[in-house]
């Protein structure tokens, strides 16, 4: 369970090599600097930019104009105008007429959405463009977005009153549901007698319907403006050039005559604890928490970093504590976190909270408040705090090692941060070898004494948010407020003992098993890919790239899966590897390898799915051995602890004990009943079904399905030699159990409905609708059809956002999207989805319905054609120079046989290139069939038809 309220990072993310030798660190006092790659400056008119070369993604740029302004400035009058108008900007400008500004991003093979997109925030609005290099004249346009935003938007008053409907779905779908109609009591609380308590970015819903055009002009001509914005460009660019270019473009822009007049808000303190119980009937969980608010201390200095740097350390060992009680047999929580950040710029926020099931709360805030006085009486021990610096270090080590390699959007972003609220962006050399110089320093008892912040009355406020159904036991702002005071009272004449810290063994496996033969080796240099098979079977495919210095991704697959075992096992075996890995391995328990893996960076999981299993993981290079000796653990020696199975099933209990009183929880049940009828692998589990889970059939279906690796392939795809990792693969591969014939799935997928299957699910108050409409049917599993369906659904996605969103103003979003397979049978899925208000719901899905139609009748315009074809070849661009894409296309095609040639990875730029208007229309009609077709619909309770 993660905290319900967004949550900003609290440290810098650049970090860097360990130095032989690290220097001693600058004085408390020193300023932090900023990026030397940066070039910054600021325009006479007050616009301040931001401009930095960087080559990953190569071919591209990160632009972002950052207003610092957002929903708190709005008058009485104007609540919801910020975020309107970052709506509007992409709803015409001087240069761009209406819906041309999107067209054009578009066009450039970009996202809306994803590559283009906004947010609007209490303090500030930022606008994000991620933009291609490669064409001048693309680039210099994009410069010409930015600067119209800031400067010339239309404001159309036509424009405004369909994109009002829009944002009413936007409140509707974000707003109308548990977590928002929490977050209503909840915001209010955190910012008590502050105006921020009454300016939720989504605004009011009044203001949104009938605000006055002239209100929206007003807004904009007061907060955009240059002296209150930042460009910000990083990128494959020339700076001097780029530089020259947000001169030339922005240099002319005017600053208004009166100078600015920010206001600050301050959030409010108080003396003594406060306390709310908020309840929803379809909340899902129970959760309570223990919050603290205080003035953001942003870092300006070596000594604010130093701070920063402890306050790290002791929310790393708190949350270690915690993870350990979580996974005891009877923990008094099913989830817990110590927690910081903010979501206004005044103030952040510390505490600690817990998931617990509905009768738990006494349990949950005691455990909490007990960890803490624990740390509060006792201290954290040496062990602990050396472990978390490893962390830490190695955080900031593998952030210098890959600071060539960097995205550009993580220093765009942190050059907003800069420009917003004084953030901290020192680039990765400064940031590893200062914290490097800071560290080791750090003693235990002043991380320990971070615990006077969660126990001192002053600003405190705990909050419990559960759900209100008949059933459920109820517990009201006045008896939280009892409980916790009952609470301190025990915790306060309770003894409560020190923490043990257990040392672990020296190493995973003390003596590596003797490596296995090589059997054969076959390279295919088009893909620069080399493969063994080793002498039990299994196959190691490598791809070395340089994509990252500092990471290597692997996966595995051996067929058969939950397929191979019955019906009633199907459920037991898909979960056991969750909880073997929440067990441990080998002579290790899951703490003992979180303290045997400290200051490493590796990660792997075993799974299990329908067809297959395997394990998926990452490591650094220099951990790659760590990473198959963990491997060769979870496959031959496998543990499923009392503790571990016990924390699932409760989680399970408390998910499923709510479950039938969420919307979304009737609207996936019925989705499922709707395609797969009542199939005994498509069920919702029951309590029944985690109940019967044992640690017994749990641990003999984990073996059985890792019993034997013959016909296993791993892939391997990052920064490694091909002689060192044979090697590795050789001693902790070629060495698991193997009885030498590859096993294969069986198929036991449902048959799909035929004809059309309408089904309507009545849940929930809100009046929020959600649709999916679902074609399906046999599919030929080649290349060019996979890409012909993929642009079929892309192409539809922009008719319909165009014409259900811009024009019927009837959601907020609305997307196409196809799914195949060629497993067990070759077939496709193509999906239409999205929320909208329940009394629309046919009009919108005959809107789609005549999209449909449309394309089939007529072929799609060569433009909208060329929009698709251009996104599908920038992102393949960006993708192969991705490990995971590799990882993930190398084992599509080396793990199962029939899939195909491998080339076809390198030839798929081709297939884009020659798809035309008429291909997409071929493939409407073959795939969009309205006599194969699943509709499925969630209303509202109150519409549901009387029995």
């Amino acid at each position: 369970m993660r905290r319900l309220l967004p949550i900003l990072a609290a440290l810098a993310l650049f970090a860097v090599p360990v130095f032989a030798q690290p220097s001693a660190p600058p004085a408390a006092t020193a300023a932090l600097p900023l990026n030397p790659s940066v070039r910054t400056g600021k325009l006479p008119n007050g616009l301040t930019y931001y401009v930095q070369r960087n080559a990953e993604p190569r071919q591209r740029a990160e632009l972002r104009l950052a207003i610092n302004a957002g929903s708190v400035f709005e008058a009485d009058n104007q609540r919801g105008v910020a975020h309107f108008l970052e709506h509007m900007l992409f709803n015409g400008t001087r240069r761009f007429d209406k819906q041309e500004l999107v067209q054009f991003l578009e066009s450039t093979g970009m996202r809306f959405g994803g590559d283009v997109n906004a947010y609007t925030s209490f303090d500030e609005t930022v606008y994000t463009l991620t933009v291609p290099t490669d064409s001048a004249r693309l680039l210099d346009r994009s410069f010409d977005v930015l600067e119209d935003w800031l400067s010339a938007a239309s404001l159309d008053p036509s424009e405004i009153d369909r994109e009002r409907g829009v944002i009413i779905e936007e409140w509707r779908q974000r707003g109308q549901n548990a977590q928002g109609r929490i977050l209503e009591k909840l915001i209010p609380a955190l910012f008590s007698g502050s105006r921020y308590a009454t300016r939720l970015p989504i605004g009011d819903t009044a203001t949104i319907r009938r605000a006055p055009y002239a209100r929206f002009r007003e807004f904009y001509s007061t907060w955009y403006r240059p002296d209150n914005a930042a460009i910000v460009v990083v990128g494959d660019v020339d700076v001097a050039a780029t530089e020259a270019r947000i001169r030339r473009g922005f240099a002319d822009l005017r600053a208004p005559a009166a100078p600015l007049r920010r206001p600050t808000y301050a959030v409010p303190g108080s003396s003594a604890p406060r306390y709310l119980a908020v309840s929803d009937p379809e909340y899902p969980v129970t959760t309570v928490e223990v919050s603290f608010t205080r003035p953001s201390e942003t870092e300006k200095t070596v000594g604010d970093l130093r701070e920063r740097l402890v306050s790290r350390l002791f929310e790393r060992m708190l949350n270690a504590r915690l993870d350990e009680i979580e996974r005891a047999e009877n923990a008094p929580f099913l989830d817990a976190q110590v927690y910081r950040g903010g979501i206004v710029r005044p103030s952040e926020y510390y505490g600690m909270q817990a998931q617990t099931d509905a009768a738990g709360v006494e349990a949950g805030l005691t455990a909490l408040l007990r960890e803490a006085e624990r740390v509060r009486k006792h201290g954290f021990t040496a062990g602990e705090l050396e472990r978390q610096k490893a962390e830490v270090l190695r955080a900031y080590e593998r952030a210098y090692t890959e600071r060539e390699r960097t995205n550009s959007a993580a220093f765009a972003d942190a050059y907003v941060g800069h420009f917003l609220s004084g953030a901290p962006a020192t680039g990765a050399e400064y940031a590893f070898r200062t914290a490097q110089g800071l560290l080791p320093a750090i003693t235990a008892a002043e991380v320990s004494a971070e615990t006077q912040a969660l126990l001192r009355p002053q600003n405190r406020l705990v909050v419990v948010t559960t759900t209100d159904r008949p059933d459920a036991a109820e517990i009201t702002t006045a008896g939280l407020k009892r409980l916790d005071e009952r609470i301190g009272r025990a915790l306060a004449a309770e003894t409560i003992a020190p923490y043990e810290d257990r040392a672990v063994a020296s190493a995973l496996i003390e003596t590596p098993p003797a490596p296995a033969a090589v059997t054969a080796t076959r390279r295919v240099e088009a893909l620069d890919v080399t493969e063994i098979t080793l002498a039990n079977g299994v196959r190691v495919v490598m791809k070395p790239t340089a994509f990252k210095a500092d990471e290597v991704r692997f996966t595995s697959t051996s067929a058969g899966g939950t397929s191979r075992v019955s019906d009633a096992d199907a459920f037991a075996a898909g979960v056991a590897p969750s909880i073997v890995a929440e067990s441990g391995a080998g002579a290790f328990t899951k703490d003992d390898l979180e303290r045997q893996l400290a200051g490493k960076t590796v990660s792997v999981s075993p799974y299990v799915s329908e067809l297959d299993e395997g394990f998926n993981g990452s490591a650094a290079p220099a951990d790659l051995e760590t990473a198959l000796q963990l491997v060769h653990l979870y496959a031959t020696a496998p543990r499923v602890e009392a503790g571990a199975l016990a924390q699932f099933q409760n989680g399970q209990r408390a998910l499923l004990a709510n479950r039938s009183a969420t919307p979304q929880g009737a609207f996936q049940d019925t989705l499922q009943a709707a395609l797969y009828g009542q199939h005994p692998r498509r069920r919702t589990p029951t309590v029944a079904d985690i109940d019967a889970l044992s640690a017994e059939s749990l641990a003999r279906l984990y073996r059985e399905r890792f019993a034997d690796a013959a016909g296993m392939t791993f892939t391997f795809v990052g920064n490694f030699s091909v002689d060192t990792l044979t090697t590795l693969a050789q001693r902790y591969l070629g060495t698991l159990p193997s009885a030498g014939a590859a096993e294969t799935w069986r198929d036991v997928y449902p048959d799909l409905p035929t004809g059309v299957v309408q089904k309507a699910a009545y849940k929930g108050v809100a009046p929020q609708s959600q649709v999916v409409l679902i074609y399906h049917g046999p599919f030929r599993y080649v290349a060019a059809e996979r890409q012909r369906i993929r642009a079929l659904a892309d192409v539809l996605s922009i008719r319909l956002r165009e014409k259900v969103r811009e024009e019927l103003s009837g959601v907020y979003g609305i997307q196409a999207q196809a799914n195949y397979t060629d497993r067990p049978d070759s077939t496709y899925q193509l999906f239409v989805f999205f929320a909208c208000d329940p009394a629309r719901v046919d009009e919108l899905t005959n809107a789609v319905a005549e999209q449909v139609r449309a394309i089939q009748a007529e072929a799609p315009p060569a433009e909208q054609v060329a929009t698709v074809k251009e996104q599908q070849r920038r992102e393949r661009e960006t993708s192969l120079r991705q490990n995971a894409f590799w990882v993930g296309a190398l084992d599509t095609y080396f793990a199962w046989p029939d899939a195909g040639d491998a080339g076809e990875i390198l030839t798929y730029p081709a297939l884009v290139e020659a798809l035309t208007p008429a291909d997409v229309q071929a493939s409407a009609r073959r795939y969009l069939d309205p006599a194969r077709f699943v509709r499925v619909v969630l209303y509202p309770e109150s519409m549901k038809p009387a029995e």
